[in-house]
């Protein structure tokens, strides 16, 4: 999922859009369009990568409020923040 990511513009990759708190660099933008929020990241590592496309494909292209709204349960269903280092863990909550 890493290699798949909406990748962010260059010129977005400011500390603005750094997500504090994650082991990894980690820049998010988002974008509003006609009604609808629209993700795009990149990281410095894999890993964190496919995290944040995974946070991008299921959040991306909603309205606001169905993102507030969202139901991100399935974070612990698949186990992932399991098998995730308290600082990759902190970076995902902090998203």
């Amino acid at each position: 999922m890493g290699k798949s990511i909406p990748l962010i513009d260059q010129k977005y990759k400011i500390s603005n859009n750094l997500i504090s708190g994650c082991q990894s660099k980690v820049w998010l933008r988002a974008k509003y369009k006609e009604g609808k929020i629209i993700f795009t990241a990149d990281s410095d590592a894999v890993i964190t990568k496919g995290i944040a496309n995974l946070l991008i494909r299921v959040l991306s292209n909603h309205t606001p409020a169905e993102i507030i709204g969202a139901d991100l349960e399935f974070i612990n269903v698949i186990g992932l923040n399991e098998h995730l280092s308290p600082t990759r863990s902190n970076g995902l909550i902090s998203t």
